[in-house]
């Protein structure tokens, strides 16, 4: 709503039984409706249609990441709900979110085994990410497992940040495709001086020549975009478990 609007945000309990068909894929059982709302310029039934794609946004390059609704598809459908909207191109837009409603009080769950709980960690990872949007879910992952995030927007800020930090610094995780300076060129060059350093380097490029032989280089290891909160988890901690092929000294 570039130019101000309304917005309306309710939340009231629904029963879904076995014989309601509306709305389609959820089992029957109680739910709380989420319902957000607002006055803008609505969607046309092409972009309706891929709202939930993965990297698909209607923002400029460098405005957005098309990384949101996505998101938010795969924590609702994960949970057992259900997202749908309704948008009318200059009518404003109305999401309804279904999510299983929880038995109150809920009951004490035992403590997961190990195996299956989620890697945790206390070290220190440098963030670097110019989509703020990634960056911003790739440090809420991190912190919320124990770890300490020092972020960066590029190479040349996190560089900076890596002189100003007085202590180690355990993973570097970052952009593979940075302007001005990409990601295994700031790995190389922070390596200079944190010889230790672990290295995961994001790509949403797949398809993308990783620059410079850097694929096959022992020193890094890769993370394709876009990922599951889990598997970044999962991927630094393997990562830093593994250790650092020491780079050659000439």
């Amino acid at each position: 709503m570039p130019n101000g609007g309304r917005l309306r945000i309710e939340a009231l309990n629904v029963s879904i039984d076995a014989h309601d068909t509306s709305p389609a894929l959820v089992q029957p059982g109680d739910y709380v409706e989420v319902r957000v709302w607002d006055s803008g310029h609505g969607m046309d039934t092409a972009t309706r249609a891929r709202i939930f794609e993965p990297f698909f946004t209607t923002k400029p390059t460098g405005k957005g990441t098309g990384l949101g609704l996505s998101m938010v598809y795969g924590f609702v459908t994960q949970l057992g709900g259900h997202i749908d909207v309704t948008s009318t191109l200059g009518a404003g837009t109305l999401f309804r979110l279904l999510l299983p409603k929880s038995p109150a009080p809920a009951p004490a769950l035992p403590a997961p085994p190990s195996s299956g709980a989620a890697p945790r960690g206390s070290e220190t990872i440098l963030l670097v990410e110019d989509e703020d949007a990634v960056r911003n879910v790739a440090r809420l992952v991190l912190e919320s497992r124990g770890y300490r995030v020092l972020e960066a927007a590029n190479g040349v800020e996190a560089l900076e940040l890596a002189h100003r930090h007085a202590g180690t610094i355990d993973l570097l995780l970052s952009d593979l495709v940075m302007p001005r300076m990409n990601g295994q060129q700031l790995a190389e060059r922070l390596a200079v001086e944190s010889p230790a350093v672990r290295v995961l380097l994001m790509s949403g490029y797949p398809d993308r020549v990783v620059p410079s032989g850097a694929a096959t280089d022992p020193r890094f290891e890769f993370l394709s975009k876009p990922f599951q909160p889990s598997t970044l988890a999962r991927r630094v901690r393997e990562c830093l478990d593994r250790g650092r092929v020491p780079a050659e000294r000439g």
